[in-house]
């Protein structure tokens, strides 16, 4: 019941908060051109790279979503340490998460994680230029199918629908799901069928059960159980360590971080977990080790372990000096929303969430039955 209870009381503090997140996104997809967006990233200096993760911060893509719109932006001139600003800033944050960050961690983190994102950002770009010094200059990426899925499925079997993989990210994101051409009503309906239904479809299972793993943490782990050993550089490459390999997408992240800030785990150790995190997974380091090359990859990875401990011990560090205490407005920003507010998000957003769930159950159980066969 305890777990249940603080599962709940987190989808009740977040649910006005992802709606807010997702309209914005929307709104964002269908005012922000792809084509400008690849047009203003060729060269690999300062410039470009800080272009690129200033455009790629606010967009609503994961860190597996994100790959066909970087496969794109290669093909349209994008340069590798531009593509790798992009590929970092993107999944790191957005609207909806950082909506969601006010929420439950308070202004500050909210102000701090995209700041961080595009710095970290920033910092794996200009890592990537000095990698890939003396290699030749690509004005394209390598050939893939339909709108750059190609590249996302070669390191799956799922089967071909329409130019993406049917059950891949890819499939669910803006490549597959374009947003209608027109006047400013239409790209508006676009944009909000974009992100109440294909962003929703891509993080409802890990929103779920990023809820559900604040939730036990937050009901089986005392306060501040974990001050002792949940803070300095030990606890943030434990937090590298289970970030960089697995899959959680920002938003999902969020109510995971909100739980260990509760049990005593420092901010910096946290702000490690909310940029390593959503950066990178298993599936994506193969795909951009493809798409870019070897010594691209070593500059995304590097630039994104070394810049999310180096920000993680400065915050620590800043925090403390000027006696900061994040937990302290972990409860604030949700006290905003009147409760009947509240009650009304949740009760709009729950469909939205399990319609994607139940549809995927149905789609196995129907590939499953005798009867499909």
């Amino acid at each position: 019941m305890d777990i249940l209870s603080s599962t709940l009381g987190l989808y009740l503090e977040a649910a006005p908060w992802l709606l807010l997140g997702f309209a914005i996104a929307g709104i964002v997809k269908a005012w922000v051109p792809e084509a400008v967006v690849a047009r203003v990233l060729g060269g690999s200096g300062l410039w470009p790279i800080t272009k690129a993760a200033l455009i790629g911060a606010p967009l609503p893509l994961c860190s597996c979503g994100v790959l066909p719109a970087a496969a794109g932006l290669r093909r349209g001139g994008a340069s590798r340490p531009a593509t790798v600003s992009f590929l970092i800033a993107t999944p790191e944050t957005g609207s909806d998460s950082v909506a969601l960050t006010y929420a439950l961690l308070g202004p500050v983190m909210a102000v701090l994680r995209p700041v961080a994102a595009v710095t970290s950002a920033v910092f794996a770009g200009l890592a990537t230029a000095f990698l890939t010094r003396g290699e030749p200059v690509e004005t394209s990426a390598p050939a893939t199918s339909g709108c750059g899925c190609g590249v996302v499925d070669a390191t799956n079997a799922n089967e071909i629908e329409d130019g993406c993989a049917r059950d891949s990210c890819c499939a669910r994101d803006s490549c597959c799901a374009k947003v209608a051409k027109g006047g400013a009503w239409r790209r508006l309906v676009g944009g909000f069928r974009f992100a109440f239904i294909v962003i929703v479809d891509d993080v409802a299972h890990w929103l779920i059960l990023g809820l559900a793993a604040a939730g036990v943490l937050l009901a089986l782990v005392p306060p501040m159980s974990l001050a002792s050993w949940g803070q300095g550089l030990p606890a943030m490459l434990v937090m590298l360590v289970v970030g960089l390999p697995i899959y959680v997408c920002a938003t999902a992240s969020t109510p995971i971080a909100a739980a260990m800030l509760t049990v005593g785990v420092s901010p910096g150790a946290v702000l490690v977990f909310l940029l390593a995190g959503p950066a990178t997974n298993i599936a994506s380091i193969g795909v951009v080790g493809r798409l870019l090359g070897r010594r691209a990859l070593a500059g995304y990875l590097g630039g994104i372990i070394f810049a999310s401990l180096g920000l993680g011990l400065m915050t620590d560090a800043v925090f403390s000096a000027v006696g900061f205490e994040v937990a302290a407005q972990l409860t604030q920003a949700g006290e905003m929303i009147p409760e009947w507010l509240e009650l009304l998000s949740c009760l709009v957003l729950a469909p939205m969430l399990a319609w994607p769930l139940t549809r995927r159950v149905a789609r196995r159980f129907t590939r499953r039955s005798p009867a499909s066969a």
